[in-house]
């Protein structure tokens, strides 16, 4: 035998006394399981501090009369049902609770304090029931404690080591995580586990059987109960969602732990309940600087809403390098916009007279008057924003990578490794519309609905219309934008206040923006309807087809909405005007918009500036907003009508139902608005660096908003287990690859950085020369402008002015922004040679960027592997360990009833 197998089995053994030790003090005295966690300390015992049976009912009935279990005490309730006696489904729900008692569960009712016509179902899992049902879900409970073993290091790297941590020693103790002297201990009981089996039981670690199942998976084990039992004879007349469907049952939900509130301190009295506990480490504004206990919010509200906000916490963090760069680009244009020499020029164009930007009521302005608009814009177009492109591009790429690492060794820890989907039951309304014709399913081998290729492919084709009308009705909706973006620039210009009329073109751009955020708010209220339509309209078969087909529209939807006006500021805005005396009109009569005479830059900030602040403003309001004002009406009203004594007094189930019901899609409208604020944050922002700035600030407040609101707003969710975030990864990846594309056409096309290197090395002071200095930009201004014969104005262009009455003399040449000959040429107001270099450059720049990015992309994606190497080597260690477990533990066993034979025969032959 090797000596690290002799170890490992000498490991095994030393393993097994000290778990016959510990199996032997628990007959004395019971020890914690893992509630024991909201124990402090040196401090008062918890109210969940279990010795017998029922202590967890008995002393939770104690603190503030909450009552968790049923009248007799004992039975802690698992899972509540509520339904009105005038409801007209009483014999479905009838059949459906005589089944409910045949299958083992414990009933009890019990009517409402505040309406006679509700009454609360409660329903109990006892131990035999519990254990079948973790066997038949292949729950995974804790069986042997973890044994670590130290990597053998080198020398060298164990004094560095040392060194490192008396550094560390010096240094104040991290802010961000929690005092474990303080604060109960908040890591997940450090255990082997394996699937349920009663055949086994002997090799799980129970202290408790109240609690060797927490809550959460008790909730679970009874709402996959609720889902298979009949309400009706028939083949598929059964589940718990059809009866909440038809009305039968008004709400279903498991219970909150108590209330979340305490007169006394955590660090002194210990938390009251998980509930409690959460609230105070979690929910409380007061640690929004502290990590999120993150095991915590698994065991209450279980894997899946525990991995969202593992996945917002890593998000929220990633956040910071992109918000500190980005902040360092933008102090990089304040430190040099006094040495800027374009924004110069354009600040003593004195001389340089502009053409109007409308019809007939704009007037000829000055190049100098857009002096400010010019400095704003060297904030975000200045020389290091192609460096936070192709930074924010790689940051996509990291942050994407790091997850999967991330998401793989929280799935390790939380036993998702091997975890796999249950089979997705039948979707009823697939069942009613399908249910004449049936097929074999090659999994469960029982028949089931079928539908038809053509019908299934028909029905999408159908859909894809669907969505490609509601795509037009986006685009017309930019398309009335920009109408009135066009109508209102020559109002604001004509306008009385002088404020207004000077700034014509920024108080357009602001009030278009402001409606744009209107429609765009009415429109996802519209679409939410029409894609619940198209999805009913495809029949998906189970709920996870549904699920995801809905996201997708829902995403697509909003996305397109979201960013078409965007789209069109930054690509097609002053891109297709035309010029002076031959503008492009839109349906012949209205002129297209132009640019600002400093650059379209300006618009594109305003746009997601604007946006991004009401969208993200709004979304906080109604998140909790909303929740707050229903439930304080609801308590008023209830106050006003029953008293305050009968307030403070109701059961927690009556209280939990007053609550607002969790989101019926789940976790869906927090993955959405969290992934369109991550395209904000990518796919412009090189027009906008502080982007993700004000992403982390918000994000920091989201997840205190979310916790509160999911600890005290909203019913308790059922629990349920995910070991990745689903679809939504695959949409991130999209968004990280338009990102590319998108900032590439805004560095070429949006700013004037190609424009700029075309002068400087081509036609500025320094052409030919391969220096660069602040000298080589000097005319760039003046040669970016072209000139135009006033007298060539088109007659419902030509100004109500003619200048004379701001320049003392009529205008007789303006400016414009372009690249064309003089009026006087051989061919007036044709292309010059420069357009063409500067339209290469810029095709030249996109092809270049974007390969260089995509590569810088493909290479660290393929370096960073999706598993980190020590959790491989865990894994790997573990599966070992258990198979030698698990083999020495069946063989003591099988000597154990083989020594019991033999004595058993002994003892026969003394006493014949």
């Amino acid at each position: 035998m090797s000596l690290s197998a002799l170890c490992d089995y000498r490991a095994v053994k030393d393993l097994k006394l000290l778990l016959k030790k510990e199996r032997s003090d628990c007959v004395s005295s019971s020890s914690r399981d893992d509630d024991s966690t909201l124990q402090n300390p040196g401090t008062h015992s918890s109210i969940l501090d279990e010795n017998t049976k029922s202590d967890s009912c008995i002393q939770e009935g104690k603190s503030k009369s909450i009552k968790l279990c049923f009248s007799d005490g004992k039975s802690r309730i698992d899972y509540i049902l509520v339904y009105r006696k005038s409801s007209s489904q009483s014999e479905k729900r009838e059949v459906f609770e005589r089944n409910i008692r045949a299958e083992g569960l414990h009933m009890e009712k019990e009517a409402s304090l505040t309406n006679s016509d509700v009454i609360f179902l409660k329903l109990h899992a006892p131990w035999d029931v519990l254990c079948r049902y973790a066997e038949l879900m292949n729950i995974r409970m804790p069986f042997r404690r973890k044994i670590f073993y130290m990597h053998r290091r080198h020398k060298f790297l164990s004094r560095m080591e040392k060194r490192i941590n008396q550094f560390r020693g010096w240094l104040p103790r991290k802010p961000m995580k929690f005092d474990s002297n303080t604060l109960p201990y908040l890591e997940e009981n450090e255990s082997f586990t394996a699937p349920f089996s009663r055949s086994r039981i002997h090799h799980f670690i129970i202290h408790n059987k109240e609690t060797f199942f927490n809550n959460a998976t008790r909730s679970r084990i009874i709402h996959h109960i609720l889902q298979r039992v009949k309400y009706e004879e028939g083949k598929n007349k059964m589940g718990l969602n059809r009866l909440l469907s038809n009305n039968s049952y008004e709400a279903a939900f498991p219970l909150h732990e108590g209330w979340y509130h305490s007169k006394n301190s955590i660090r002194t009295h210990g938390a009251e309940n998980h509930r409690h506990l959460l609230y105070e480490c979690w929910a409380w504004w007061g640690v929004w600087y502290k990590y999120q206990p993150l095991d915590l919010i698994r065991r209450y509200f279980g894997e899946k809403i525990s991995l969202y906000f593992a996945w917002l916490g890593w998000y929220t963090g990633m956040l910071f390098p992109a918000a500190v760069v980005g902040l360092l680009v933008f102090l990089y244009g304040v430190f040099t916009l006094e040495h800027c020499p374009v924004s110069k020029e354009i600040c003593q164009a004195t001389d340089i007279i502009m053409c109007p930007i409308c019809d007939q009521y704009c007037p000829y302005l000055r190049l100098s008057d857009s002096c400010i608009y010019a400095k704003v814009t060297h904030l975000f177009d200045n020389g290091a924003t192609v460096f936070f492109a192709v930074f924010m591009a790689v940051w996509a790429t990291v942050f994407l990578e790091f997850w999967k690492r991330r998401r793989a060794v929280l799935a390790y820890d939380w036993d998702l490794i091997d975890w796999e989907e249950e089979e997705d039951e039948v979707r009823p309304q697939f069942e009613a519309k399908y249910s004449k014709k049936e097929r074999m399913n090659p999994i469960s081998g029982k028949p089931e609905p079928y539908q038809a290729f053509t019908d299934k492919y028909s029905r999408l084709l159908v859909s894809a219309s669907g969505i490609f009308f509601m795509i037009l009705v986006v685009i017309a909706a930019v398309f009335g934008i920009v109408i009135y973006r066009v109508i209102t620039v020559s109002t604001f210009a004509a306008f009385g206040w002088a404020l207004i009329r000077n700034n014509s073109q920024v108080a357009t751009t602001g009030t278009a923006v402001c409606i744009n955020f209107c429609v765009i708010m009415l429109l996802n209220v519209l679409y939410e309807k029409v894609a619940l339509l198209l999805t009913n309209l495809e029949q998906p078969r189970t709920e996870s087809e549904w699920e995801n087909s809905f996201t997708f529209k829902m995403f697509l939807f909003q996305f397109v909405n979201l960013n078409s006006s965007t789209f069109y500021i930054a690509f097609f805005l002053g891109r297709f005007t035309g010029r002076p005396g031959a503008y492009l009109r839109l349906i012949n009569r209205w002129k297209l918009e132009e640019c600002h005479p400093s650059g379209c830059l300006i618009d594109l900030c305003m746009q997601m500036g604007i946006i991004m602040v009401l969208k993200q403003t709004w979304n906080n309001f109604m998140e909790l907003g909303y929740p707050l004002v229903q439930n304080w009406w609801t308590r008023r009203k209830l106050r006003r009508e029953h008293g305050h004594h009968t307030m403070a007094n109701l059961p927690q189930w009556e209280k939990d139902f007053h609550l607002q019901p969790a989101n019926a899609y789940g976790l869906f409208d927090e993955y959405l608005k969290m992934i369109l604020q991550f395209g904000f944050t990518t796919i412009f922002v090189a027009a906008f660096p502080l982007a993700p700035l004000l992403a982390l600030i918000n994000n920091i407040i989201e997840i205190r908003l979310d916790a509160y609101k999911f600890v005290t707003q909203w019913r308790r969710p059922l629990p349920s287990q995910a070991k990745d975030i689903g679809i939504w990864y695959g949409i991130l990846e999209g968004i990280g690859i338009l990102s590319v594309i998108t900032n590439a056409f805004v560095i070429a096309v949006t700013s004037d950085f190609i424009p700029r290197l075309v002068y400087a090395y081509k036609y500025g002071p320094c052409a030919g020369q391969s220096q660069s200095a602040e000298g080589c930009m000097m005319g760039y201004v003046n040669a970016s402008l072209s000139i135009f014969r006033v007298s060539d104005f088109e007659r419902r262009s030509q100004p109500r002015t003619n200048g004379s009455d701001m320049f003392e003399e009529a205008v007789r040449f303006c400016r414009y922004r372009d690249y064309r000959e003089p009026p006087d040429s051989a061919e007036p107001y044709s292309y010059t040679l420069q357009f063409w270099h500067v339209l290469a450059a810029r095709l030249a720049f996109i092809i270049v960027f974007e390969h260089m990015v995509f590569a810088i992309k493909t290479l660290i994606a393929y370096l960073i592997p999706d598993l980190p190497k020590d959790l491989r080597d865990r894994m790997r260690r573990e599966k070992y360990l258990i198979q030698e477990m698990m083999y020495e533990a069946e063989l003591e066993r099988l000597q154990k009833e083989k020594r019991e034979k033999k004595k058993g025969r002994v003892h026969h032959k003394e006493w014949p």
